[in-house]
């Protein structure tokens, strides 16, 4: 086991911010908790470092209670959005710090005496350090002081000064959002292939899906204080457990069709099956769930099909998004590029199916065929 998390709650005032979290984060795992801002997933990681104390509820690591311990006690590194980084120290003092905090005494930590005390001690720890850069590709930026270091640069630090301490863990709070969108895709791959060779239990908070669908293990998806789903990535995307899931992971956003089961079972929308049955089947309202992906333009219109006026093309290189018209529902269909340049605003597009659409019921849950029948 690597960190528990058992019934915690958490209140600032009369405002709850996490209402009775369980979440078990296994040895090694590249785990996500993603959510739009305010769901309480920062708060629910400085709790697990010891910076904030739950309301309710016990945090484990590696199986020891250490739910009324200092954050310095748990061995847990963190790395914070605004890097912490101390201005007035090289970036090799910044990465020293934690470890002559730790390793020496207090004799040995004085600036000047320090180095005369515990200069066999230091040279070890120095090592250390110089290792550490290694692995960022940061030894040419030792001597330089955070000011003198681009976004990703000082990134990189802040990382170097949590590993130097081999902790039990790295919990990271929003540590790419202050970088430029290229920057961001390049460290996403370090971060991930990092993870990779140390081996380690990596925590991270973000409120980008694209981050938590590129580096995790698993993902927690939050939403008001409560974990709506805790899966591996592709089952995230492919298979989410509620409508609100759906919505949140995937860009551009899930379309939502209102359709409806008739009496021999069929999914049906605007009186026209969409290809799926339930059996057997009540007459019963439901929402079809269809990622942008899951539609193609057509060239007419036919059982089964969908159609709308065309708002505008959104164009990103290799694939270009159909934003369209319903009678006032939106719908967004993936289209290929150069067939997209043909289309004129206001013109009626029709589109296909690709492969079965996910299908919620009345309280957003995603229902199987099975499951249907129960509901309807």
């Amino acid at each position: 086991m690597g960190i528990a998390l058992e019934g915690i709650c958490k209140s600032y005032g009369s405002t709850p911010v996490l209402g009775g979290i369980d979440l078990e984060v296994t040895e090694g795992e590249f785990l996500t908790l993603v959510g739009p801002s305010g769901c309480g997933k920062s708060t629910l990681l400085r709790i697990m470092a010891g910076l904030e104390a739950p309301d309710a509820g016990r945090v484990f690591l590696r199986g020891r209670d250490v739910t009324g311990a200092r954050a310095a006690d748990r061995d847990l590194a963190m790395v914070f959005q605004s890097y912490a980084l101390y201005p007035h120290l090289t970036v090799r003092e910044n990465m020293m710090t934690p470890l002559v905090l730790r390793e020496l005494s207090g004799a040995g930590r004085l600036p000047l005496i320090g180095s005369l005390v515990s200069r066999g001690a230091r040279r070890a720890l120095m090592r250390q350090v110089e290792e550490v850069a290694e692995i960022l590709r940061i030894e040419s930026l030792l001597d330089r002081k955070p000011g003198q270091l681009s976004g990703g640069q000082r990134q990189r630090a802040a990382l170097g000064r949590a590993m130097v301490r081999k902790p039990a863990a790295f919990l990271m709070d929003e540590p790419l959002s202050n970088l430029d969108a290229a920057l961001r895709v390049h460290m996403r791959a370090e971060l991930t292939e990092l993870h990779r060779r140390l081996g380690r239990t990596f925590v991270y908070v973000t409120h980008d899906q694209a981050e938590a669908l590129t580096m995790s293990t698993r993902m927690a998806v939050m939403k008001d204080g409560r974990i709506l789903q805790l899966a591996p990535p592709a089952e995230i995307y492919a298979r989410p457990a509620t409508l609100e899931v759906a919505e949140f992971v995937g860009s551009p956003r899930i379309n939502r069709l209102a359709a409806e089961i008739d009496a021999d079972g069929f999914v049906c929308m605007d009186g026209d099956p969409v290809g799926l049955r339930l059996t057997p089947g009540r007459p019963a309202p439901v929402t079809l769930g269809v990622r942008p992906e899951g539609l193609s333009p057509v060239a007419e219109s036919g059982v089964g099909t969908l159609s709308g006026r065309l708002g505008h093309v959104e164009n990103l290189g290799a694939d270009a998004f159909l934003h369209l018209d319903r009678d006032g529902v939106p719908l967004v269909l993936r289209a290929d590029p150069a067939r997209a340049l043909g289309l004129r605003r206001g013109q009626t597009v029709h589109a296909a199916f690709i492969g079965a659409p996910l299908l919620f019921g009345p309280d957003g849950a995603r229902i199987d065929a099975l499951q249907a029948m129960e509901a309807a």
